[in-house]
């Protein structure tokens, strides 16, 4: 039997922190700062981290692109895009000047799909596993391949069995 995936719960706190130390490092130190045109959320995941973002980098400009790989929550299936990029402004020099926003790069393969659409855009993930890191040109906490990371609008409060399977008691 395989083992079961490990679990990486993220609280809004936690999540809100990451999505901050993101910004931080978009804002850039002196003479390599960028001057950000537009964001790009990828959703559904990277409408939070987007909103965040765009606060503090003080980015009014928001559209989305509507890509689905996970089906049922659990397994990565074959990419939809269910709405692609509407401004012409953003699609400008590739995508040059604008942060592509998604909450995780998985095994890669939306932010290939995105890359695709704009070439010269800058995509930012709050996490990235393995397989996604090479597609991210900015995140900030890599998780491996094999664990699964429940987001907090994902969550109920709840009981969670311990690591190691037993329960207390």
């Amino acid at each position: 039997m395989a083992n079961p995936p490990k679990a990486f719960p993220v609280s809004w706190d936690q999540f809100h922190r990451d999505c901050k130390a993101l910004a931080w490092r978009l804002a850039g130190p002196g003479k390599d700062k960028v001057e950000w045109s537009a964001i790009v959320a990828i959703t559904r995941g990277g409408l939070v981290p987007a909103a965040i973002i765009a606060r503090e980098l003080g980015i009014r400009t928001i559209e989305t692109v509507c890509i689905a790989s996970y089906h049922e929550y659990k397994d990565q299936g074959e990419l939809d895009v269910i709405k692609g990029i509407d401004s012409k402004m953003i699609e400008a020099d590739g995508g040059k000047g604008v942060l592509v926003i998604d909450d995780l790069t998985d095994t890669g393969a939306t932010a290939r799909k995105v890359r695709e659409m704009l070439p010269n855009a800058h995509i930012a993930t709050v996490y990235a596993k393995p397989k996604g890191c090479e597609m991210a040109d900015t995140f900030i906490t890599e998780v491996s391949q094999d664990t699964w990371i429940y987001f907090p609008w994902d969550m109920e409060m709840g009981y969670v069995e311990p690591i190691s399977g037993l329960k207390d008691g």
